[in-house]
């Protein structure tokens, strides 16, 4: 495993909507991202996907464990799934909205965690952060001043 680079943005009031606008960026910028969390995180980003933005639709694929996502929509740019290792096609960006260091994150060209304001999340950062750190990973942090 090669050494991995993470970008930290900590100090996310709302970590849904700040995934959006990061989402929506990358969309437009032609970048294929994965975002990985727990089920919930997953649903509820799903649903905000769909109305944050009335100007503009964020293509993306909620594919949960034992859901059959149809092959017509494995090249759509946004997947988000528990396991960035089920994300079909070329990838470049993983984004963890999740507790835990993701799987095969060193396989992507970007990788983000964004952490909230939340005392429970903060401290799960920082655990994640630790983690990275022990691994040889260099991390770059980056506070979101809202």
């Amino acid at each position: 495993m090669g050494m991995g680079k993470v970008e930290f943005h900590h100090g996310v009031p709302d970590k849904i909507g700040y995934a959006c606008r990061l989402l929506r960026k990358a969309y437009r910028s032609g970048a294929h991202v994965v975002v990985t969390a727990d089920d919930a995180t997953l649903k509820t980003l799903d649903k905000q996907l769909w109305v944050f933005d009335d100007q503009e639709f964020v293509p993306h694929v909620l594919a949960l464990p034992g859901k059959q996502v149809p092959e017509r929509q494995w090249f759509t740019p946004i997947w988000l799934t528990p396991d960035p290792d089920t994300a079909p096609g070329e990838r470049q960006i993983l984004i963890n909205l999740g507790q835990d260091v993701p799987k095969g994150a060193d396989r992507f060209a970007r990788f983000f965690e964004v952490v909230s304001t939340q005392l429970d999340d903060r401290q799960l950062g920082r655990r994640r952060w630790k983690q990275y750190e022990s691994m040889g990973w260099q991390i770059q942090p980056h506070e979101v001043k809202e």
